[in-house]
């Protein structure tokens, strides 16, 4: 079968290199996934790139965690799916329920596991999550790192209600997600990103107030200003951005700390941490099957469809112009690989 690896990083993703590999044989407890779609997230990167780490990466490995596709065969101790079930991949496969541990996400797909991008791939069958019913595989092979993660943060742990208000930091998958999710609960949500553009289509996808922060860099004052604080933050650009969410957030406020997308260096000063009472709370393993189940779920009743920015082919040369697409920082939403 037609796989891909990633064999060494790269500064121009030429690491990632396309392989025939014997198509796999699911375990007792396994199902055998025919893969049609998966998605890049910037986790990726850092697992390809050579000015990137991604701690607990094992190179070789066929790369990515999110993807969608059709079950076609499973193992001999296998209930709970069947053939021609459409199901979604798992990012930690051995998170099923429960709280996190270290012992639950200490396998991830694509990083120590071998990932989606893939024309076959076997997965433990409690691992995989039925897809949504009004969604496709491409739709699908969304939601497993960014949507998951943004769901975890504000409806599980975040509890998020609909007289609350959150702050989306940029437009990329997570973020995207988060506005999607919150706007669904009726919620407020506040937007920023350097790309006017990028703000409007944030605004026809239900955000009350957008922010350019290239033209207001003190975006977290510009916020208490407006609304007076938000109660959720959406954290994606770590130290770099960290502090800025924190003057935005509200007395006894919530910053979801996610991503490290401005780099890993900056100073953070505690003192409004203390003064307003904040949780500031890092994100790990993205989320549990269970969680997973959950999400399809209100993804289905309120029929939401995932942002797909852009669709790349399964050759060589246009997956990995997939990657340096996502690089490049110009997408809104989330990328995607069509093997079909």
């Amino acid at each position: 079968m037609k796989a891909y690896e990633v064999q060494e990083p790269s500064s121009d993703y030429s690491g990632v290199v396309e392989v025939e590999r014997d198509r796999p044989e699911p375990a007792a407890n396994e199902a055998l996934v025919e893969m049609r779609a998966a998605s890049i997230n910037y986790r990726d990167l850092a697992i390809a790139h050579e000015d990137l780490v991604y701690p607990g990466a094992e190179l070789p490995v066929v790369p990515l965690c999110d993807g969608a596709g059709e079950v076609v065969a499973v193992g001999d101790d296998v209930e709970r799916l069947s053939e021609g079930d459409r199901v979604a991949t798992p990012f930690a496969p051995d998170w099923v329920d429960g709280p996190v541990t270290p012992e639950k996400v200490a396998r991830t797909t694509g990083g120590n596991v071998d990932g989606t991008l893939a024309e076959y791939a076997t997965f433990p069958a409690d691992s995989l999550a039925e897809l949504p019913e009004n969604l496709s595989c491409e739709q699908g092979a969304t939601l497993t790192c960014a949507g998951l993660t943004a769901w975890r943060e504000l409806m599980e742990a975040g509890d998020l209600t609909a007289d609350e208000t959150v702050l989306a930091l940029g437009t990329g998958g997570v973020s995207t997600f988060a506005l999607q999710f919150a706007t669904m609960q009726g919620a407020d949500v506040f937007v920023t990103s350097s790309s006017d553009a990028k703000l409007e289509r944030a605004r026809e996808l239900g955000a009350t107030w957008t922010l350019n922060y290239e033209e207001t860099p003190e975006w977290g004052d510009a916020v208490q200003e407006e609304v007076g604080g938000v109660d959720h933050v959406i954290e994606v650009g770590g130290p770099g951005t960290l502090q800025q969410s924190i003057e935005a957030a509200t007395f006894d406020g919530y910053v979801h700390l996610i991503g490290v997308l401005s780099g890993p260096e900056g100073q953070v000063h505690p003192g409004p941490i203390l003064q307003k009472a904040l949780t500031v709370k890092g994100s790990m393993g993205v989320g549990s099957r269970a969680m997973f189940d959950r999400m399809n779920s209100a993804i289905e009743a309120a029929a939401l469809e995932p942002v797909i920015d852009r669709t790349f082919g399964f050759e060589e040369d246009e997956v990995r112009e997939a990657y340096r697409y996502v690089d490049e920082g110009a997408h809104q939403g989330k990328v995607v690989i069509s093997l079909e």
